[in-house]
C-alpha cells in the first residue's frame, strides 16, 4: 500500500479497564482448566470483566476522561469521534454518538467501525487518512470491548482468553512532526468462518453458524493464519519504510495470546524484550490490546517520545493491519 506523507500526529491516549478480575483460579471453578494449562497455552494469569451495568459506551467515557486528565486536552473543537467496536450497546445508535452526547462535544462527526481485533490499526489509518487528506483536524479515536458479554463460559478454549477494557486517543494535524510512517493492511475473507458472531444471518459459505449470541472460534485456524501473515506484513512494513528491523524501537502487536506473540517475534527477529504486550493481567481485549500495551509501556518507563514502534493488529474478518509510527505524545 503506498503512503502519502502523513500530516497527522497522535498527541495524547488514555485507557480504562474494570475493577472486577477474573483470574485462573476463578476459571477453575467454571470449567474443566488449571492456572497451569492457561498459562502454559496463552500466557494468560487474570482478565479485567466489566460489571452487569458496565458497557462498551460506560467504558469509552471513562478511557477519555483519562486521556483528558493525563494530558489536559481540550476535546470542544473535535472534528470527528471514531470508535471501533465489535460489542456496541446498541446495532444504533452508535458508541460513537453516544460519546458525542456524553461529553457534549458541538459540530462533530460520529462513527464506529468494525475491524474486530484490528480495530485499532483500522482507525488510526481511517484518522491518519482523514486528516492528511484535510478533511478533519482533530479525531478523537476509542477503542471499546465489553467481550466477557459475548463470551461461552462453559467453553474452556475461549473463555479462558478475553477480557474488558478501553483506550482512547486524540489524533491532531501536524505537518511538522507526523506520527504515522508506513501503514499495511490486507483481509482474508475466506477465513471468516473461523472467528465469528452471528448477527442477522445464519449460515457463511453455505454452512450452518452457532446462534448462540456467543463469539466462536477456531483457535488453532485463527493462530495458524496469523502466525504466517503478520511476519510478512512486518517485512511489507520495513520494506515500505525503507527501515531495517533494528531501528524499531518496540513492536507492539495485538495481545491475543503471548504464545503467538513468541512465535511470531522468533518468525520476524524481533526481541520478546523490545515487544510491549498486555495479555498477561488484561486478556485478549481484541481492538484495546495495542493501546492497553503502549500504557503499560509508559507507565513503566519504557515507551518514551521519540521512539519508534511496529504496531500490528490481526482478528476476524479476517483482518490485519499494522503501522511504524513515531512516538510523541503531549
Amino acid at each position: 500500500m503506498n503512503n502519502v506523507q502523513s500530516k497527522a500526529r497522535i498527541t495524547a491516549i488514555g485507557t480504562y479497564v474494570p475493577e472486577k478480575k477474573l483470574t485462573n483460579d476463578d476459571l477453575e471453578k467454571l470449567v474443566e482448566t488449571s492456572d497451569a494449562w492457561i498459562v502454559q497455552r496463552t500466557g494468560i494469569k487474570e482478565r479485567r470483566i466489566t460489571s452487569e451495568n458496565e458497557f462498551a459506551s460506560t467504558l469509552a467515557f471513562k478511557a477519555i476522561e483519562n486521556l483528558v486528565e493525563q494530558y489536559q486536552k481540550d476535546l470542544s473543537d473535535v472534528d470527528l469521534i471514531l470508535v471501533a467496536t465489535t460489542t456496541p450497546d446498541y446495532v444504533f445508535p452508535s458508541v460513537a454518538c453516544q460519546i458525542q452526547e456524553h461529553f457534549n462535544i458541538k459540530q462533530v462527526g460520529a462513527l464506529d467501525l468494525h475491524a474486530a481485533c484490528a480495530g485499532f490499526t483500522y482507525g488510526l489509518h481511517v484518522a491518519n487518512g482523514l486528516i492528511t487528506s484535510g478533511l478533519h483536524r482533530k479525531i478523537l479515536f476509542i477503542t471499546t470491548e465489553v467481550l466477557s458479554k459475548v463470551t461461552d463460559y462453559t467453553d474452556r478454549t475461549t473463555c479462558i482468553l478475553f477480557g474488558d477494557g478501553a483506550a482512547a486517543v486524540l489524533i491532531e494535524k501536524d505537518e511538522e512532526m507526523p506520527s504515522f510512517i508506513a501503514s499495511h493492511m490486507e483481509t482474508n475473507g475466506a477465513g471468516g468462518k473461523h472467528l465469528y458472531l452471528t448477527n442477522l444471518s445464519t449460515t457463511m459459505h453455505s454452512s450452518s453458524l452457532s446462534t448462540s449470541g456467543k463469539l466462536v472460534q477456531n483457535g488453532r485456524e485463527v493462530y495458524k493464519w496469523a502466525t504466517r501473515t503478520l511476519p510478512k506484513g512486518i517485512e511489507e512494513l520495513l520494506k515500505q519504510a525503507s527501515m531495517p528491523l533494528g531501528e524499531i524501537d518496540w513492536f507492539v502487536p495485538h495481545s491475543a495470546n503471548l504464545r503467538m506473540i513468541e512465535s511470531i517475534c522468533e518468525k520476524s527477529g524481533i526481541s520478546l524484550e523490545r515487544t510491549l504486550t498486555s495479555v498477561e493481567y488484561m486478556g485478549n481485549t481484541s481492538s484495546v490490546s495495542i493501546p492497553l500495551a503502549l500504557q503499560i509501556g509508559i507507565n513503566e518507563g519504557k515507551l518514551k517520545n521519540g521512539d519508534t514502534l511496529l504496531i500490528y493488529g490481526f482478528g476476524g474478518g479476517l483482518t490485519h493491519a499494522g503501522h511504524i509510527i513515531k512516538w510523541c505524545v503531549e
